[in-house]
Protein backbone atom coordinates (compact mmCIF):
# COMPACT_ATOMS: atom_id res chain seq x y z
CA UNK A 1 0.00 0.00 0.00
CA UNK A 2 0.70 3.77 -0.65
CA UNK A 3 0.21 6.21 2.02
CA UNK A 4 0.49 9.75 2.46
CA UNK A 5 1.39 11.50 5.57
CA UNK A 6 1.07 15.09 7.02
CA UNK A 7 1.91 16.24 9.71
CA UNK A 8 5.32 14.21 9.13
CA UNK A 9 7.40 16.65 11.42
CA UNK A 10 5.36 16.57 14.49
CA UNK A 11 6.25 14.54 17.40
CA UNK A 12 3.56 11.95 16.42
CA UNK A 13 4.06 12.19 12.80
CA UNK A 14 8.28 11.42 12.87
CA UNK A 15 7.35 8.21 14.99
CA UNK A 16 4.70 7.41 12.26
CA UNK A 17 6.99 7.87 9.07
CA UNK A 18 9.73 5.44 10.70
CA UNK A 19 7.55 2.81 11.28
CA UNK A 20 5.94 3.17 8.19
CA UNK A 21 9.02 2.63 6.71
CA UNK A 22 9.91 -0.19 8.55
CA UNK A 23 6.41 -1.78 8.29
CA UNK A 24 6.43 -4.34 5.53
CA UNK A 25 2.64 -3.52 5.32
CA UNK A 26 3.37 -0.26 3.68
CA UNK A 27 5.48 0.26 0.13
CA UNK A 28 5.63 3.61 -0.36
CA UNK A 29 5.42 6.58 2.16
CA UNK A 30 4.81 9.65 0.81
CA UNK A 31 4.97 13.33 2.71
CA UNK A 32 4.35 16.49 2.39
CA UNK A 33 6.30 19.15 4.23
CA UNK A 34 6.80 22.60 4.43
CA UNK A 35 10.85 22.06 4.34
CA UNK A 36 12.97 19.40 3.57
CA UNK A 37 12.96 16.73 6.59
CA UNK A 38 16.54 15.40 4.97
CA UNK A 39 15.21 11.99 5.42
CA UNK A 40 16.48 9.32 3.15
CA UNK A 41 14.79 5.81 2.13
CA UNK A 42 14.12 3.58 -0.56
CA UNK A 43 10.54 3.96 0.51
CA UNK A 44 10.11 7.49 1.08
CA UNK A 45 8.99 10.39 -1.11
CA UNK A 46 9.05 13.62 0.21
CA UNK A 47 7.07 16.66 -1.43
CA UNK A 48 8.38 20.65 -0.27
CA UNK A 49 4.67 21.94 -0.47
CA UNK A 50 2.74 25.53 -0.11
CA UNK A 51 -0.09 24.32 2.17
CA UNK A 52 -1.81 27.25 1.82
CA UNK A 53 -2.69 26.33 -1.94
CA UNK A 54 -3.47 22.20 -1.46
CA UNK A 55 -4.82 22.31 -5.40
CA UNK A 56 -1.31 23.34 -6.72
CA UNK A 57 0.11 19.91 -6.11
CA UNK A 58 -3.32 18.05 -5.49
CA UNK A 59 -1.75 15.46 -8.96
CA UNK A 60 0.41 14.08 -6.01
CA UNK A 61 -2.28 13.36 -3.45
CA UNK A 62 -2.57 9.74 -4.50
CA UNK A 63 -2.30 6.63 -2.69
CA UNK A 64 -4.30 4.23 -0.48
CA UNK A 65 -4.14 5.44 3.07
CA UNK A 66 -4.05 9.03 4.42
CA UNK A 67 -2.60 10.08 7.96
CA UNK A 68 -3.46 13.32 8.96
CA UNK A 69 -1.66 14.33 12.22
CA UNK A 70 -1.13 17.87 11.32
CA UNK A 71 -1.94 20.09 14.22
CA UNK A 72 -0.27 22.74 16.37
CA UNK A 73 -0.54 24.78 19.84
CA UNK A 74 -1.69 28.21 20.76
CA UNK A 75 1.42 29.34 21.45
CA UNK A 76 3.40 28.50 18.34
CA UNK A 77 0.43 29.42 16.08
CA UNK A 78 0.26 32.90 17.58
CA UNK A 79 -3.69 33.27 17.24
CA UNK A 80 -6.94 31.19 17.23
CA UNK A 81 -7.07 32.44 13.41
CA UNK A 82 -4.04 31.07 12.66
CA UNK A 83 -4.46 27.33 14.73
CA UNK A 84 -7.36 26.79 13.12
CA UNK A 85 -6.00 27.60 9.44
CA UNK A 86 -3.18 25.07 10.34
CA UNK A 87 -5.72 22.44 12.78
CA UNK A 88 -8.67 22.98 10.48
CA UNK A 89 -8.33 23.85 6.80
CA UNK A 90 -5.17 22.21 5.83
CA UNK A 91 -6.11 19.44 6.89
CA UNK A 92 -9.60 19.46 5.54
CA UNK A 93 -8.46 20.86 2.17
CA UNK A 94 -6.17 17.82 2.00
CA UNK A 95 -8.67 15.05 2.77
CA UNK A 96 -10.86 16.62 -0.16
CA UNK A 97 -8.42 16.52 -2.78
CA UNK A 98 -7.60 12.99 -1.20
CA UNK A 99 -11.11 11.63 -1.24
CA UNK A 100 -11.60 13.31 -4.78
CA UNK A 101 -8.17 11.04 -5.96
CA UNK A 102 -9.77 7.90 -4.47
CA UNK A 103 -7.43 7.33 -1.60
CA UNK A 104 -9.45 4.42 0.17
CA UNK A 105 -8.51 5.51 4.09
CA UNK A 106 -8.26 8.48 6.05
CA UNK A 107 -6.69 8.26 10.16
CA UNK A 108 -6.89 11.00 11.67
CA UNK A 109 -5.28 12.23 15.20
CA UNK A 110 -7.55 14.08 17.03
CA UNK A 111 -7.96 14.53 20.39
CA UNK A 112 -9.25 13.88 24.04
CA UNK A 113 -12.47 15.86 24.16
CA UNK A 114 -13.14 16.38 20.50
CA UNK A 115 -16.91 17.99 20.31
CA UNK A 116 -18.10 20.29 17.40
CA UNK A 117 -20.83 21.46 20.30
CA UNK A 118 -17.57 22.05 23.30
CA UNK A 119 -16.99 25.62 24.83
CA UNK A 120 -13.36 24.59 24.37
CA UNK A 121 -11.97 26.29 21.70
CA UNK A 122 -9.51 23.28 20.87
CA UNK A 123 -11.73 20.49 21.40
CA UNK A 124 -14.68 22.91 19.31
CA UNK A 125 -12.07 22.62 16.59
CA UNK A 126 -10.91 18.99 16.12
CA UNK A 127 -14.78 18.39 16.97
CA UNK A 128 -15.87 20.00 13.90
CA UNK A 129 -12.80 18.67 11.67
CA UNK A 130 -13.86 15.38 12.95
CA UNK A 131 -17.60 16.14 11.64
CA UNK A 132 -16.06 18.04 8.34
CA UNK A 133 -13.82 15.05 7.39
CA UNK A 134 -16.92 12.53 7.88
CA UNK A 135 -18.87 14.21 5.67
CA UNK A 136 -16.26 13.34 2.51
CA UNK A 137 -17.51 9.77 3.23
CA UNK A 138 -13.77 8.01 2.49
CA UNK A 139 -14.52 3.70 2.60
CA UNK A 140 -12.89 3.69 5.88
CA UNK A 141 -12.79 6.85 8.40
CA UNK A 142 -10.56 6.47 11.69
CA UNK A 143 -10.37 8.77 14.05
CA UNK A 144 -7.81 8.75 17.28
CA UNK A 145 -8.61 10.57 20.50
CA UNK A 146 -5.70 9.71 22.42
CA UNK A 147 -5.57 11.91 25.69
CA UNK A 148 -2.17 13.35 26.97
CA UNK A 149 0.91 12.56 24.92
CA UNK A 150 4.64 12.23 26.20
CA UNK A 151 7.07 13.60 23.53
CA UNK A 152 10.26 12.66 23.87
CA UNK A 153 12.19 15.61 25.42
CA UNK A 154 10.07 18.31 25.18
CA UNK A 155 10.16 21.64 25.93
CA UNK A 156 7.41 22.61 27.22
CA UNK A 157 7.09 22.81 30.68
CA UNK A 158 3.36 23.05 31.19
CA UNK A 159 3.08 19.91 29.30
CA UNK A 160 5.98 18.13 31.63
CA UNK A 161 4.08 19.57 34.87
CA UNK A 162 0.72 18.05 33.72
CA UNK A 163 1.72 14.97 32.64
CA UNK A 164 3.30 14.25 36.24
CA UNK A 165 -0.35 15.73 37.80
CA UNK A 166 -1.97 12.95 35.34
CA UNK A 167 0.47 10.18 36.24
CA UNK A 168 -0.06 10.61 39.76
CA UNK A 169 -3.83 10.68 39.72
CA UNK A 170 -3.66 7.81 38.10
CA UNK A 171 -1.74 6.19 40.31
CA UNK A 172 -4.48 6.22 42.57
CA UNK A 173 -7.04 5.41 40.40
CA UNK A 174 -8.32 8.54 39.02
CA UNK A 175 -8.60 10.20 35.73
CA UNK A 176 -7.87 6.27 33.52
CA UNK A 177 -9.50 8.29 30.74
CA UNK A 178 -6.43 10.90 30.65
CA UNK A 179 -3.54 8.29 30.80
CA UNK A 180 -0.90 9.68 29.25
CA UNK A 181 0.73 7.42 26.46
CA UNK A 182 3.65 8.28 24.11
CA UNK A 183 3.74 9.78 20.71
CA UNK A 184 5.66 6.04 19.95
CA UNK A 185 3.23 4.04 21.18
CA UNK A 186 0.53 6.21 19.55
CA UNK A 187 2.50 5.68 16.11
CA UNK A 188 2.31 1.90 16.79
CA UNK A 189 -1.71 1.78 17.08
CA UNK A 190 -1.50 4.09 13.62
CA UNK A 191 0.48 1.97 11.19
CA UNK A 192 -1.87 -1.17 12.85
CA UNK A 193 -5.00 0.58 12.34
CA UNK A 194 -5.80 0.31 8.21
CA UNK A 195 -5.45 -3.16 8.61
CA UNK A 196 -6.82 -4.30 11.62
CA UNK A 197 -10.00 -1.95 11.12
CA UNK A 198 -12.87 -2.55 9.08
CA UNK A 199 -14.60 -0.40 6.60
CA UNK A 200 -16.43 2.72 7.82
CA UNK A 201 -16.44 5.17 10.58
CA UNK A 202 -14.31 4.00 13.46
CA UNK A 203 -13.33 6.43 16.68
CA UNK A 204 -11.19 5.01 18.98
CA UNK A 205 -11.16 6.87 22.12
CA UNK A 206 -7.58 5.92 24.81
CA UNK A 207 -9.39 2.49 25.90
CA UNK A 208 -10.10 1.14 22.19
CA UNK A 209 -6.53 2.87 21.42
CA UNK A 210 -4.70 1.07 23.90
CA UNK A 211 -6.71 -2.55 22.98
CA UNK A 212 -5.76 -2.06 19.38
Amino acid sequence: MKVLVIGATGATGKELVQLLLESNDYSEVAIFVRRSTGKSHPKLTEYVVDFSDVHSFQELITGDVLFSCLGTTLKDAGSKEKQWKIDFDIPADFAATAKQNKVNSLVLVSSYGASAKSSVFYSMMKGKLEEHLQELNFPQYIIFRPGPLIRENTDRFGEKISIKVIKFFNAIGLFKNLKPITTAFLAEKLVKAPKALPSGNTTLELKSILEL
